[in-house]
């Protein structure tokens, strides 16, 4: 992936824990994401909406960089999280992930025990003490609302969990080393309605500790799980504001339309 190098750091405000500045974003020679401007809060929600082909995906995942994957994709501009770009030449990418977890659209646990996905990241960092484990293994999982539901299965398969489970499982392990953020990316697309409440509480419950980005297709849960609501078409920031604003009192006629239903 080809980038322009850059190094900027600033010292961020809590209005300003993730900044995104001029950022554009290519898949070759197709733009996707025009000129960004935006401000993330800290240890808020922060939703991203709009239609299929937007760019909202494209954006989270450029703040870990998974679009590094991507052959032919460039970018310019910044995106900081704490001060720091991420895009710095100095900073590994691995060390950026540990900072910015991410739980993707389909829950995806390894086909390991529940506990041995929960520790992955620490056993691959070289961290094997059991006493050590136990411990992040056990707050991890009540951190994702999961330990009362699995404490006496924990050398089970993962893949003997409900859907639900699954995901549960894959917050648990983004949250083990304890990042600043998590991304994520329509994180109840494939659950049912008493799972996507259930995943909806914990996003409520772990906005205390962490920074949370999601990406959501869906209108009525961007109102409910989001302080801050960012609507995008073609590319573009449309408006950007508190969610309540957004969806009571948009300011754009585009936004209008979109979160009653008029288009998209």
């Amino acid at each position: 992936m080809e980038t322009k190098p850059t190094t900027s750091t600033t010292t961020p405000s809590d209005d300003q824990f993730i900044q995104i500045d001029n950022f554009d974003f290519h898949y070759g020679t197709k733009q996707v994401l025009f000129n960004l401007n935006i401000d993330i809060p800290k240890e808020q929600v922060t939703a991203f909406i709009g239609p299929s082909g937007c760019g909202k995906s494209t954006l989270l995942r450029s703040i870990n960089r998974m679009n590094d994957l991507v052959d032919g994709a460039h970018h310019s501009g910044d995106i900081r999280v704490n001060g720091q770009s991420v895009f710095n030449p100095l900073l590994e990418v691995i060390s950026l992930r540990k900072r910015v977890g991410m739980v993707f659209q389909k829950s995806n646990p390894f086909p390991k025990s529940i506990y041995e996905n929960v520790v992955y990241s620490l056993r691959v960092a070289g961290r094997n003490g059991k006493e050590q484990l136990d411990e992040v293994v056990e707050t991890s999982l009540k951190g994702a609302a999961l330990w009362e539901e699995v404490k006496d299965r924990l050398h089970d398969s993962a893949l003997g969990l409900s859907g639900g489970q699954m995901q549960r499982l894959c917050i648990a392990r983004a949250i083990a080393n304890k990042p600043e953020v998590i991304l994520m990316d329509e994180p109840c697309s494939a659950l049912d309605p008493i799972a996507t409440g259930r995943i909806e509480e914990l996003i409520h419950e772990l906005k205390n500790d962490f920074t949370i980005l999601i990406v959501t297709h869906n209108m009525q849960q961007a109102a409910r799980v989001s302080d801050r609501t960012a609507f995008f078409y073609l590319g573009n920031l449309i408006e950007y504001n508190k969610t309540d604003e957004i969806f009571m009192n948009p300011k754009e006629t585009q936004t209008e339309a979109y979160v009653t239903g008029r288009f998209g």
